[in-house]
């Protein structure tokens, strides 16, 4: 432990001319008196750590002097890739993996880009979580991101959607994070129950896609590391897996006749990627301009909400439940405003 706090400390004076005693005990988390005894331990271990009394002092190091313990070790490597992502290297459990590549790459850079990091750091920042959200971390996402670092197999149970439980051995390949919440997908083991996580048959042992906030419990698999497939990519295999998740949540279908400026604005108030192929599939515009269309939705009362936004520039025709609830609705606006 304290090896590791002296090498970070020789690095951070390595990247910057002069730091205070202060600066350095808050980016090592330890007390200014530890910062001093270090300080002394490096130079009589030939390191030239220099301090400087008074009121602009602090320590630097002198004869630029510059070490050669900037390897990056696997975890290092790995977690650099990430480094955009600091709530995500917390909640796994990488932030200070992150933190210590972030340095060794500082102290190899030459002085007149050193601050490059820095600058990037302060023109952009991923905020993954959406709004009027209150993003929280998965108790097991530690235990399971360590599993999918080391292609450890797990056995869990898991609370699927109907509340019952299910117990699962599983090659966890990759982590997802989608609008602050947490994924793992993994692929079930010979010997588990055979299921995805909506109970359907896994003949094949296919991938599947799992939330994390419902592992009620996780342990390390008996048979230690599983062989990983190397054909698999996490980016591609997430691409589909949501757009198959969006189309199914469609289960509805509703006709409506739409203007010019409601086929404008119809993919920005329901699903993008329905409208826009409900629109190149729509008949041939009437003499005023409209177009009719037949748009999958995912419920009556959704496309409901959805549609109303689009005032006057929409007309649904069919079912007739949903154009009788429109036509009630702005009857009884239009009694509002005279």
């Amino acid at each position: 432990m304290r090896a590791a706090r002296l090498i970070k400390m020789v690095l951070l004076l390595q990247s910057r001319p002069l730091m205070t005693a202060t600066e350095l005990a808050q980016e090592l988390d330890v007390s200014e008196r530890t910062v001093t005894r270090d300080a002394l331990a490096l130079s009589e271990a030939g390191v030239p750590v220099y301090a400087e009394r008074g009121r602009s002092g602090g320590y630097r190091l002198i004869g630029g002097y510059r070490t050669r313990l900037t390897g990056l070790a696997r975890t290092e490597a790995e977690a650099l890739f990430l480094s955009g992502l600091p709530g995500a290297l917390r909640e796994m459990g990488l932030d200070d993996a992150a933190s210590a590549a972030r340095l060794k790459v500082s102290a190899a850079l030459l002085p007149s880009v050193r601050d490059a990091p820095a600058s990037a750091a302060r023109r952009f920042h991923l905020d993954a979580p959406g709004w009027y959200q209150e993003p929280s971390t998965p108790e097991l996402l530690g235990p399971l991101a360590d599993a999918v670092w080391a292609d450890r197999r797990v056995s869990a149970r898991y609370r699927r959607r109907d509340g019952s439980d299910v117990e699962r051995a599983l090659e966890p390949y990759g982590l997802v994070l989608k609008a602050g919440v947490w994924y793992v997908c993994a692929r079930a083991d010979p010997g588990s129950d055979g299921q995805d996580s909506s109970g359907c048959p896994d003949a094949s042992r296919d991938f599947r896609v799992y939330r994390i906030d419902r592992f009620t419990a996780l342990a390390l698999h008996d048979d230690g590391c599983f062989v990983r497939d190397e054909t698999f990519d996490l980016p591609a295999f997430w691409e589909q897996r949501a757009a198959e998740f969006a189309r199914s949540l469609l289960a509805a279908e509703v006709v409506v006749r739409v203007s010019a400026a409601g086929a404008e604005s119809l993919p920005s108030a329901v699903d993008r990627a329905a409208a826009n192929e409900a629109l190149t599939a729509a008949s041939a515009p009437d003499e005023l301009g409209r177009v009719t269309v037949v748009l999958p939705v995912e419920s009556l009362d959704v496309a409901y909400a959805q549609l109303l936004s689009l005032g006057p520039d929409v007309e649904v025709l069919e079912p007739p439940e949903l154009r009788a609830r429109f036509a009630g609705a702005l009857r009884t606006a239009a009694l509002q405003y005279e």
